[in-house]
């Protein structure tokens, strides 16, 4: 045993926890030698059930369907999902390794020794559904700005710098930095998870478990492990109720209020009011689609929907202008084969006719978002003068 593996005894079970870095070439020596070591009743790995069928199915970028996930919402979720993988492929380049090889290694294990294998990650849609509803609009713009930056790093990452990593000083430390910044974030995609890993982990069959893990997650599982969770709770994904929700329908309601109060007392200011909506929503929105390249239809379409649906919280023109982009230049199976090289520079994901319809989607929301405000801003002005 090495410093990367830790025993836990957990009533009549004996844990042992293999701290990795999931890009690191020793992380794979050290799961393969942990479980000749140990010999498991049972093997845990830190995947989901979605994550473990795409490590598995390297074609399942092939079934996705780009119309049907603007349709569900599901644009952000799977955007992120790409600059994430994107980036620890990356960071797998830069040392001559493959991402998640050590899972992989737990995976080969299991099948051939036939040992019970057990996926112990809460599914990554959970996680990321109950971080975006659990931030504020400032917090959601300066997380994706965060992660969007974050990819086109191109600082070099050494076997060193992983191995680094793994040590408990270096880690706590990264981690209170997170919790400075996104105290939201730490807690659902490092602290719940450690209490959701523990859960699934100790209750694994057999007396001996392997339990293959991100090093970040190794001192929560040993804080959790006798605490007992309800994993229905932590796989919740509802909104949080409250004022945010609320105040999605009352700057609409009030903005129409004010553009038909004026439109009574000072019907050449109204109609200034309307024509300021329609202009910036349009203009920005369809900017945001020019940013994108997208198709003319598709910016036309973000130009006469953004000033509709700034005034519908359930509408977005991204979403409009997407399913117009994916239906007049549909992805090609080309496409989703390529998205892992193509998201690997900034050029591809402009490039990519998958990734281009995400992009759509996206700047078109934020830029009409925005759009919103400073009209707003110009009608409230308005009003006031003529109130």
């Amino acid at each position: 045993m090495n410093e990367n593996i830790v025993k836990i005894d957990y009533l009549d079970k004996e844990i042992y926890l293999v701290k990795t870095a999931h890009v690191s070439k020793n992380s794979i020596d050290d799961v393969r030698a942990c479980i000749e070591e140990v010999k498991p009743d049972s093997i845990c790995i830190e995947l989901d059930s979605d994550r473990y069928e795409k490590m598995n199915n390297t074609d399942s970028w092939r079934d996705q369907d780009i119309v049907k996930i603007v349709k569900e919402k599901k644009v952000g979720f799977l955007l992120v999902n790409i600059i994430l993988s994107s980036f620890q492929r990356r960071m797998a380049s830069n040392i001559g390794t493959n991402t998640g090889g050590e899972m992989l290694e737990g995976i080969r294990q299991s099948k051939e020794l036939n040992i019970p294998l057990v996926l112990a990650d809460r599914p990554i849609k959970a996680t990321f559904s109950r971080i975006w509803n659990n931030l504020g609009l400032f917090e959601k713009s300066k997380l994706l700005v965060s992660i969007i930056a974050s990819i086109f790093d191109d600082e070099e990452i050494t076997e060193e710098d992983l191995q680094s990593l793994k040590e408990a000083d270096a880690l706590e430390s990264a981690l209170q930095e997170v919790g400075k910044e996104f105290p939201v974030v730490k807690r659902i995609l490092v602290d719940e998870r450690d209490q959701y890993l523990s859960f699934k982990i100790k209750n694994a069959p057999g007396k001996r478990i392997v339990a293959i893990i991100g090093a970040a997650h190794c001192g929560g599982i040993e804080k959790n492990i006798n605490k007992d969770f309800n994993l229905d709770e932590l796989e919740n994904t509802n909104k949080r109720k409250g004022f945010g929700s609320l105040i999605k329908w009352l700057i609409p309601a009030a903005i129409i209020g004010m553009i038909v109060y004026t439109l009574i007392v000072n019907k050449d200011a109204g109609l200034s009011q309307i024509k300021s909506w329609v202009v910036w929503n349009g203009t920005l929105s369809a900017l945001g689609v020019v940013l994108a390249f997208g198709h003319p239809l598709s910016i036309l379409t973000a130009f006469v929907m953004a000033p509709i649906t700034s005034l519908n919280p359930l509408l977005a023109a991204g979403w409009f202008a997407g399913l117009v982009e994916a239906f007049v230049r549909k992805p090609k199976v080309k496409d989703f084969e390529d998205i892992a090289e193509d998201t690997s520079t900034f050029k591809g994901f402009w490039k990519n006719r998958v990734t281009r319809v995400l992009l759509i989607v996206i700047f078109a929301n934020v830029f009409s978002s925005i759009a919103t405000l400073i009209s707003g801003m110009e009608i409230f002005s308005s009003f006031f003068k003529n109130f």
